[in-house]
């Protein structure tokens, strides 16, 4: 759980609604029906199996779209391996380039050994992002948030996307604000500052990285 978590009103204070797999696989039909480009599952990780049974019912019934896995990256291969053929975006975030801190600021072992791991893989599986028209069809787009004092450690985030791909798509996020117990950790406890986003942008500029996101739609995705 990060200490500074940006919806903290979800993760921790259960905000939303219980719904069963065939109420989901209904969401993911209306969102086709709307014209919407995508199914975007955000931190779909633990919930795996009753996602699963809404796209074998919504697959029946005729569901296309692109599926996107949103996740926070720290993805066992276990997982991914289920996944191989069924999703196709990877859209993790590569939050820390270290696992002292993912640790210390969200409470994981092995983040960074267990991210790269996942990234190789989600890369093996889908490759490069492939963009029509500006709509992504299918690849991996990796997230990365910036926080404040370089702690999240951009710089080795960028070096192994590189290595993984120097055509990966890296989003560059800058819109960090402590948030949930932040303000227990001084060098998290402020917004992000402008010359730092700055600065992040240009080390993945600088290694190639690609930086321009496709074009989304507000009402693509289911959120969980």
């Amino acid at each position: 759980m990060c200490r500074f978590c940006q919806n903290f009103e979800i993760s921790q204070l259960r905000e939303g609604d219980q719904a069963s797999a065939e109420a989901i696989a209904a969401m993911m039909l209306d969102l086709q029906q709307r014209g919407c480009h995508n199914i975007n599952l955000v931190s779909p990780t633990h919930v795996l199996l009753p996602i699963l049974e809404a796209l074998r019912i919504a697959a029946h019934k005729g569901l296309r779209l692109p599926l996107v896995w949103n996740s926070g990256g720290f993805d066992s291969l276990d997982l991914l391996t289920i996944l191989d053929g069924i999703v196709d975006i990877y859209m993790p975030d590569a939050k820390y380039g270290s696992d002292e801190a993912g640790e210390k600021y969200s409470g994981v072992p092995r983040y960074w050994e267990t991210s790269r791991a996942a990234l190789r893989e989600m890369h093996r599986q889908v490759g490069d992002l492939v963009v029509r028209e500006g709509i992504a069809q299918r690849g991996l787009l990796v997230r990365h948030l910036v926080l404040p004092n370089e702690v999240a450690g951009t710089a080795q985030v960028v070096a192994f996307l590189k290595e993984l791909s120097p055509h990966t798509y890296m989003n560059v996020m800058g819109q960090y604000h402590p948030e949930y117990r932040a303000a227990e950790l001084p060098e998290i406890a402020r917004r992000v500052k402008r010359e730092e986003v700055d600065a992040a942008k240009q080390l993945a500029e600088k290694a190639g990285l690609r930086q321009d996101s496709p074009r989304q739609k507000r009402k693509e995705g289911v959120d969980w």
